[in-house]
């Protein structure tokens, strides 16, 4: 009886789908004592709250929303401020994660003289970097690019610079008996072998990068999403902020869905997990 409903590849979506049912389900019932949700909020009025942001016009109350909806179409402005501080700073951070990253694999002597330093800059916290950020850049959108850039290059770097210098010598030596010069090697050996690396870098980036810019709102800005959050925070109103955390995790899900489309039309080559075992 049980094999019928052990997950495979043909039931793994039902099952996701049962897990969140339950999870809500779970949330609701437990949200049903007053002192319970003044901590964890009530998933309908979260829905209501996130209805209510997306729409530009009121709703009455009727039997699921008492208290009706107040619409309000700002949310788009503040979405639009978080989202185009964390794709400048996911862009922004990739590219010279990726820059540093090759250039440091492939200069033995730079790497070593910088080695402390990167690693002193990895280890610090840096969201202390914030207040710093703002001084230089003001309370605009360029203080939350810079933070949140932080905290993906670093990802990004380490990845790069891992997967160069693990290309495999004897790839490289057949490669130098071919003919190939430094060009050649960067192009068809070591960006191929660094590809895997940065594309697994850059779904771990994605929700780093909107760490950084929502961090920064809370820090000092008059719009965005994490403003919103602060904003329902100073009010105690927990079902505002679940809604948008909701909001931006489903746009920083939306992200990770793109980064992987990319990945699979550029590494076509890469067999996937499946067609391995099969092998």
């Amino acid at each position: 009886m049980w094999q019928a409903f052990k997950p495979t590849e043909r039931n793994l979506r039902w099952w996701q789908v049962g897990v969140l049912v339950f999870v809500m389900t779970m949330w609701h019932l437990l949200s049903r004592n007053e002192q319970t949700a003044f901590f964890i909020g009530e998933p309908i009025k979260v829905a209501g709250r996130i209805w209510s942001w997306f729409l530009p016009f009121a709703v009455e109350p009727n039997a699921f929303f008492p208290e009706g909806l107040a619409g309000r179409a700002d949310i788009y402005r503040h979405l639009g401020t978080t989202l185009l501080e964390t794709a400048l700073a996911f862009g922004l951070g990739t590219v010279l994660g990726l820059v540093f990253g090759l250039w440091l694999a492939l200069a033995p002597t730079a790497s070593a003289i910088l080695d402390p330093y990167i690693k002193a800059l990895n280890s610090m916290p840096r969201v202390i970097l914030a207040p710093i950020f703002g001084m230089w850049f003001g309370l605009g959108i360029w203080s939350k690019v810079a933070l949140a850039v932080t905290l993906v290059f670093f990802i990004v770097f380490f990845n790069v610079y891992q997967g160069v210098r693990e290309v495999s010598p004897v790839v490289l030596a057949n490669a130098r008996m071919l003919g190939a010069n430094q060009k050649q090697l960067l192009r068809t050996v070591y960006l191929p072998s660094a590809t895997s690396w940065v594309f697994s870098s850059l779904h771990t980036s994605v929700g780093l990068a909107f760490v950084g810019a929502v961090v920064g709102e809370y820090l000092g800005s008059a719009r965005g999403v994490g403003y919103l959050i602060l904003q329902a925070e100073g009010t105690f109103d927990v079902n505002t902020v679940f809604a948008g955390i909701v909001v931006l995790t489903a746009f920083a899900l939306a992200l990770d869905a793109l980064v992987g489309r990319i990945e699979r039309k550029l590494m076509k080559w890469q067999p996937r997990q499946g067609e391995t075992e099969k092998l």
